[in-house]
């Protein structure tokens, strides 16, 4: 089975010159937790997620802490959610993005899915131009499907 028979076709896309406030409100009213970032003519430029955000509000080291209780004062936490108003989404959207084409099968995009740590990847055709989204739920849905099927 490929992408293309499975993948999400009428994308909620923005702009990398939207506020990543009014970005993250789309985000949480669609329910969903990232959005592809294009420009004008349905070319990929990044992509815009809930992890870019608390990067960009919580602070760089965070991650190195590991199992550490994160007890720091959040003032400084609250100060960079309300700026988020003043920020652009090309200011924090991810600019290196996996991507795959209309015709990678099903296992290929899991295997991206799973060591590259994403969550959805953006499908293109032969001209770059975004046509499609594809979920870790989408492709659980479609092999779950087509394995639950078989006959033994």
């Amino acid at each position: 089975m490929k992408v293309k028979e499975i993948m999400t076709k009428d994308v909620t896309s923005i702009a990398a010159e939207t506020n990543a406030k009014e970005a993250l409100d789309l985000l949480q009213k669609r329910e969903i937790s990232g959005l592809p970032v294009m420009d004008a003519n349905r070319k990929l430029v990044g992509m815009f997620t809930e992890k870019e955000v608390l990067s960009a509000i919580l602070p760089s080291y965070i991650e190195k802490v590991g199992r550490f209780v994160y007890m720091e004062n959040p003032k400084a936490v609250r100060q960079k959610a309300r700026a988020l108003s003043t920020i652009k989404v090309k200011d924090i959207m991810r600019q290196d993005v996996i991507t795959v084409d209309e015709d990678t099968a099903l296992c290929e995009v899991a295997r991206l899915m799973l060591t590259q740590k994403a969550r959805r990847i953006p499908v293109l055709n032969k001209i770059r131009e975004v046509v499609g989204i594809v979920s870790r739920g989408d492709i659980l849905r479609a092999l779950f499907e087509e394995y639950s099927s078989d006959t033994p």
